[in-house]
Parts: C-alpha cells; structure tokens; sequence
C-alpha cells in the first residue's frame, strides 16, 4: 500500500531553513503529483506546493504565494523522496507540513484531491 514518511521538521529562527524530506513506497513514484500542505489548528490547510511531470517527462512546480521565492519542491525519483527547501523562514510558516501523493498523473496543482497522505511533520518558527 502507498505509504508516506515525513521528517524534517523542527524548531528554527526566524531567517532559518529547514529542509523536509519524504519517503513514499507503494506505487511508482516517478509518475505520481507530489505536494506539500500545512496546516495550523483552527484554520484550513493550505497547499504549499506541487511538482509533477507531463508525458514528454517535463517538470513543472506551482507555489502558494505565501512562500515563492523562499521555498523550493524537487524530487529523487531513485530515492523515491520529495522534498521541502524552506529558507527564510518566518513565524507565519509555523505549521503542521504535510506530504501527499496522487499517483499516475500527468498535471495537478495544489488544489487538486490527494488521495494519500503522511502524517506530517511539526515546523515552529520562533521570532
């Protein structure tokens, strides 16, 4: 079954970077939308990024304006691992980050239904 594991998180500075990473098994990786999301109690979860490849094998991001320019997404398709560059962090990016799957597609976005997800990883940024 599709499985998820994130690690990564931590407590930084404001100014920081974080680096959160995902292990997924389970189906092919490569061929699968991958995002972030966070989530802060009480509010909605917000889609951080995506990446996924087109047939021609082209990759494509898409990120909230809340972080571009300061996050970054890629993926090691021989790891099967995404991950979540996070610099220049600030206290607003104090949140529980999530990473999701939807296998075997070929365009996505953020607002796109993720069908498996991890159980998150804690990122508190003090000021």
């Amino acid at each position: 079954q599709v499985q998820l594991v994130e690690s990564g998180g931590g407590s930084v500075q404001t100014g920081g970077s974080l680096r959160l990473s995902c292990v997924a098994s389970g189906y092919t990786f490569s061929s699968a939308c991958m995002g972030w999301f966070r989530q802060v109690p009480g509010k909605e979860r917000e889609g951080v990024a995506v990446i996924y490849s087109d047939v021609a094998g082209t990759y494509y991001a898409d990120y909230a304006d809340s972080v571009k320019g300061r996050f970054a997404i890629s993926q090691d398709n021989a790891k099967n691992t995404l991950y979540l560059q996070m610099n220049s962090l600030k206290p607003e990016d104090t949140a529980m980050y999530y990473c999701a799957a939807r296998p075997y597609v070929t365009s996505c976005s953020r607002s796109a239904g993720f069908g498996y997800w991890g159980r998150g990883t804690q990122v508190t940024v003090s000021s």
